[in-house]
């Protein structure tokens, strides 16, 4: 077995605190939102229209803050955008157990979103720039960043149904209160000099090699959103809430362990390749709580979407790596960035008034399968030729 070079556990141990960045920009700030949505849900009265909208005000958000991150990036650099987004997040979650008007909800989203683009791009850039020393084992590390998410996803399985008990309100704070944590543990990876005007990967290139895998990705915003945001509403829907903690902890360890799974997939197959089987395997996953009720078959549908989830995220950075020039790989990453916030925008307020309808929230998986389906043709039709 080759050996990894002497620098390559400080690069691991950067990417693991660099992953707390994405448990709070993904893992606490969005996904978990689907844990607290059906207490929030009782207590308030929303329709699912109004409780898609909570997720579209954030994707809508995350939007505004992949546009503005490159913007951002320029004057302040990587690390300072970073811990921008990372306090802001944390303010927001905070804020949102103090409310219980929807506009002031609606907003808080909003600003979630928006700080949770903004460490995601960043952080996106440092975890690409730190990979680089390491081409071979560049997937691996690059899952490990985004596999931040399953960490986040683990935690508030662990942390939040206690505290529902209580109210709502009480998992919001908590939200906010584990995010300033996560904080402080990221704080050593953002020490030390700021990476040249050359390394913040904010030059111009075209971006046109990229179409195919940039449609492929809006599709994966779209798909993926409706199923994060209402398989615990649907599990609560068929009588089975008592499986939604089990539920969200596998499929939170499964996208944990993702990167042992994907990253010689990623590594090996050319061009968006590895995405096209990642987006089926999503696809599949969604699908399955169609097809049966036992808990196997939940369990099943948890594994295969959390497994791809991040994955498909990684493989895109990945793809950046291979397709621009490194100088602009910042712009790769937020371009990325920005189709995948307009498609999850769009996502939880289609489904959303889908579920509201006569298919109920089945119709609102059927569709996020067929989306991520689409998505997985759009990824073949990527070239596979790379950059030199």
């Amino acid at each position: 077995m080759d050996r990894f070079p002497e620098s390559f556990p400080r690069s691991l141990g950067q990417m693991v605190r660099l992953s707390l960045g994405v448990a709070v920009a993904l893992g606490f700030a969005r996904f978990a939102y689907a844990l607290v949505l059906p207490a929030m849900r009782a207590d308030l009265g929303w329709s699912f229209t109004v409780a898609g909208a909570m997720n579209a005000a954030n994707a809508a958000g995350y939007l505004l803050g992949a546009f503005a991150a490159p913007r951002l990036i320029a004057p302040w650099g990587l690390r300072q955008t970073f811990a921008v987004g990372m306090v802001g997040t944390a303010l927001a979650l905070l804020a949102s157990g103090l409310t219980s008007m929807v506009p002031l909800l609606l907003a808080l989203r909003f600003l979630a979103g928006t700080g949770g683009a903004l460490i995601f791009v960043a952080g996106g850039g440092l975890a690409a720039l730190a990979a680089r020393a390491h081409p071979q084992r560049s997937p691996l590390l690059l899952g490990v960043f985004y596999g931040g998410a399953g960490v986040g996803i683990l935690t508030s399985a662990l942390l939040l149904p206690p505290l529902l008990a209580r109210g709502w309100p009480a998992a919001w704070l908590a939200l906010g209160g584990a995010s300033l944590l996560a904080l402080a543990g990221a704080w050593p990876a953002l020490r030390g000099a700021t990476p040249s005007a050359g390394q913040t990967g904010t030059v111009r290139a075209s971006l046109r090699p990229l179409v195919p895998a940039l449609a492929a990705y809006t599709c994966f915003g779209l798909g993926y959103i409706a199923y994060m945001t209402f398989i615990v509403a649907f599990l609560r829907a068929e009588e089975l809430g008592h499986l939604v903690t089990p539920f969200w902890a596998v499929l939170g360890g499964a996208v944990v362990v993702s990167p042992l799974v994907w990253a010689d997939v990623v590594r090996r197959l050319p061009g968006a390749r590895a995405m096209t089987v990642q987006l089926l395997t999503l696809a599949l996953g969604a699908a399955l709580p169609l097809v049966g009720r036992a808990a196997p078959v939940l369990f099943a549908s948890g594994v295969l979407f959390g497994m791809s989830l991040l994955a498909v995220v990684t493989g895109t950075t990945v793809l950046t790596q291979r397709v621009l020039p490194e100088a602009a790989w910042g712009r790769g990453i937020a371009a990325f960035t920005v189709v995948f916030a307009a498609g999850q925008t769009l996502g939880p307020v289609l489904t959303g008034a889908l579920s509201d309808g006569a298919g109920g929230l089945r119709l609102g998986l059927i569709v996020s399968a067929l989306v991520l389906l689409v998505g997985a043709g759009l990824a073949w039709r990527q070239g596979t030729e790379e950059a030199i």
